[in-house]
């Protein structure tokens, strides 16, 4: 273990983007906010299919790096002399990457790509090692000739990374170092579409490789996590709180338990129902009468949530009769729907809350539940999961909270929150 953490007190803050905001590196000013929408839908379902698809080899839904629409990027500082880096910050997936010099293959990044060899700090890790060992997803295998441990991660929609799995320095927001922490460098890396993509992926699951339980192990950093996320055409960034940092408090807190299940990386939840205005839609697993514990997990990967089929479907007619509108006749982008905005410019959704375990009631920011696709035209950011049992909540729905993820207590706190640069 290194004791240099005491002089964090336990705690790390690094600054969250989204990938739409005008400060972001990505923004790209020539999209329009409707072309950032169906981006981001793209990539939503991409992920869902990675969810679905038998592929032995490919990863859990980890995040699909077409357009960087519909993300939060996480800066980091690798590298001893340290190199910024812009990663996507994914609670659906464990193993931290980045683009590496040489590339066999790469994609184009705005940030310069980083060169292992210009830091003094980067070393490969050895196929017998404890790190390479506990790879599980990202296929880990052997270099014959330097005995290195190799990774590969495959994505939906052809998206994929390979390379040498390393360790290297790592500074968040203060210029504390943290010496050895173990990320995948890319040397092979492709994305589906889209140009001006992160540098990789920050790896935020509950696996032993992601950042937040290497903190833990070799800098007793509590395995817990606090992040706000704020509107994506906003001008505000962020922070996401590691260790001590991670507060969430106060007496409007809501709490909900995380659920253990068969893979680590992902933040389960028992998600209960959802309500339009008064009328309370209890979800009800198709398999037994009671709801199955851990049914949907926290993604801040996907843009949208997704709901099982039967379920959803019941949802869109009580919300086509609350809301007593004229859906168009052709949904934007692949939307299962969409409403025309009158003239006024003023769409006036019901209130939407989903419920989860433990009395969490939460009421989604208006924002969160239609997006406009196109001028004019506003549709449901809530999709049906096309036939897998597995539900997301995923980050418009999360706007306006402070979320706390907390390993360490088994448990997911909600406080509500206008102002994501000061929320608690």
């Amino acid at each position: 273990k290194n004791n240099k953490v005491d002089n964090v007190g336990g705690g790390i803050t690094a600054d969250l983007i989204h990938g739409d905001s005008p400060l972001s590196p990505f923004y790209d000013p020539s999209l329009t906010p409707f072309e950032r929408v169906r981006n981001s839908f793209r990539h939503s379902l991409a992920r869902r299919r990675s969810i679905r698809s038998n592929n032995s080899k490919l990863s859990p839904p980890e995040a699909f790096l077409t357009h960087i629409s519909g993300f939060y990027l996480m800066k980091l500082r690798v590298g001893d002399p340290p190199v910024d880096l812009m990663g996507i910050a994914d609670t659906g997936s464990d193993l931290t990457w980045t683009q590496c010099a040489p590339c066999s293959r790469c994609y184009k990044q705005k940030t310069p790509i980083f060169d292992p060899k210009k830091s003094k700090t980067y070393s490969t890790v050895s196929c017998k090692s404890q790190q390479c060992q506990t790879l599980r997803f990202e296929n880990p295998s052997c270099d014959n000739t330097t005995n290195g441990c190799l990774y590969e991660t495959i994505y939906g929609g052809g998206t994929h990374s390979s390379g040498d799995l390393a360790t290297e320095t790592f500074l968040f927001d203060s210029n504390l170092p943290f010496s050895k922490v173990a990320f995948g460098c890319g040397h092979n890396n492709f994305v589906g579409e889209g140009l001006g993509t992160s540098s990789g992926i920050v790896g935020l699951g509950g696996g032993p490789v992601s950042i937040i339980r290497q903190l833990k192990k070799y800098y007793s950093i509590d395995a817990k996590i606090s992040y706000c996320l704020p509107h994506p055409n906003s001008n505000v960034s962020s922070k996401i709180n590691f260790g001590s940092n991670a507060v969430v408090s106060g007496p409007r807190v809501m709490s909900t338990p995380l659920v253990k299940r068969e893979h680590d990386t992902f933040h389960y939840v028992t998600f209960e129902g959802i309500s339009i205005g008064n009328n309370k839609l209890a979800f009800k697993s198709k398999k037994t009468v009671t709801v199955e514990e851990g049914n949907m997990f926290i993604d801040t990967g996907s843009t949208y949530t997704f709901l099982s089929d039967q379920f959803y479907f019941k949802f869109l007619f009580a919300l086509e009769k609350a809301l007593n509108g004229t859906p168009t006749a052709n949904p934007e982008g692949g939307f299962e729907v969409c409403y025309e905005k009158p003239v006024n410019g003023k769409f006036n959704s019901p209130t939407i809350t989903a419920h989860f375990r433990g009395g969490v009631d939460l009421v989604l920011s208006p924002e969160g539940i239609f997006v406009e696709a196109n001028k004019g035209v506003v549709c449901l950011a809530i999709l049906p999961s096309y036939s897998t049992d597995l539900l997301v909540f995923g980050n418009l729905q999360q706007m306006n909270y402070l979320i706390g993820i907390d390993l360490e207590n088994q448990k997911v706190d909600f406080l509500p929150t206008n102002d994501c640069t000061n929320p608690n």
